[in-house]
């Protein structure tokens, strides 16, 4: 039996460990792409031009969920924005939208290939409303004054390639596709040992772990999994990557993919090195309700998932 079981969870281990690595380089590779052409310091340009009204707060959370910021130049980037005029309420749905990873390919593609096409466009719907009316919200709650006024300078390199004026446009095409390559190698080497951790979590879960455990307790049954599962979530520092290989075996267990969303989302929208950072520049008020903001849209979100199981299987 123990024999059986390892070589389940073995088996499980390299063909998940595989057809991730895959994605991961595939993916990183259009991210540097992206990040070549598009840095903060454009980014921080069009919202303060073009964010009137609520647009503003859809191109907040657009701009928030597409780049690969991590909690460590989410903040500094947030910090630029509000310091170069972008307005309170869009600066607050980049700042939920961007650890979400809305728009993320990465993340995304995640999502699109262990829980397929549906969950992963109703992961970005939710989601993305979520980060436009939290910003919208928190700002017509006036918490806007609950802002520290603190100024960064330095605080997040571009990672725009420079080439010459005369250059050719394959030329700099190259030298787009040289920093990608190099961005995609050191953010594999960086993020593999937590892709592994988490796909050696969940052969785990899959080999040992009894199905009927799980399903009791953090199935879709139980109405109170989704709260708690959020709940868990904000404090725990656990990437994405890591996060998704884990989930996927636990909705194979048996766990509501309401209880997943909602674990991931407060997961990666409020984690205590993020808080941590957020601390320096949010005052105590604005900091709980930030909180509350990512508890809301994970546990809503999870509710809404739960409710819509019938069609995500069908």
């Amino acid at each position: 039996m123990l024999e059986d079981q390892l070589i389940t969870a073995g088996y499980w281990f390299a063909y998940i460990s595989l057809e991730l690595s895959a994605l991961f380089l595939g993916i990183s590779f259009l991210i540097g792409l992206i990040t070549a052409y598009i840095p903060p310091k454009k980014v921080e340009h069009v919202l303060s031009k073009y964010g009137n009204g609520i647009f503003g707060n859809v191109l907040g959370s657009v701009f928030g969920g597409l780049l690969p910021f991590c909690s460590c130049s989410t903040i500094p980037a947030l910090i630029g924005l509000i310091n170069i005029g972008v307005p309170f309420r869009i600066a607050m749905s980049f700042l939920i939208a961007s650890p979400l990873g809305v728009f993320n390919l990465a993340v995304v593609s995640l999502f699109f290939v262990m829980f397929g096409p549906k969950v992963a466009l109703l992961y970005i719907a939710f989601t993305f409303f979520g980060a436009i009316l939290a910003g919208w919200l928190l700002d017509k709650f006036g918490l806007k004054s609950y802002l520290k006024k603190v100024r960064v300078v330095g605080g997040h390199d571009d990672a725009e390639t420079n080439t010459s004026e005369g250059s050719k446009r394959w030329g700099a095409l190259k030298q787009k596709m040289r920093y990608s390559w190099g961005f995609t190698k050191s953010l594999y080497f960086q993020m593999i040992p937590y892709i592994l951790i988490g796909v050696g979590i969940g052969a785990f879960i899959y080999g040992f772990v009894p199905e009927d455990l799980l399903a009791t307790y953090a199935g879709p049954s139980n109405p109170f999994a989704v709260p708690v599962a959020a709940a868990i979530g904000i404090p725990m520092y656990v990437r994405t990557e890591t996060m998704i290989p884990i989930c996927y075996v636990l909705t194979e267990k048996g766990v509501g993919i309401g209880t997943i969303m909602a674990l991931i989302i407060g997961g990666a929208g409020a984690s205590i090195p993020e808080l941590t950072l957020l601390t320096s520049i949010f005052k105590r008020k604005l900091l709980i309700a930030y909180i509350a903001s990512i508890f809301a849209i994970a546990t809503l979100t999870g509710y809404i998932f739960n409710f819509l199981v019938p069609f995500l299987i069908a």
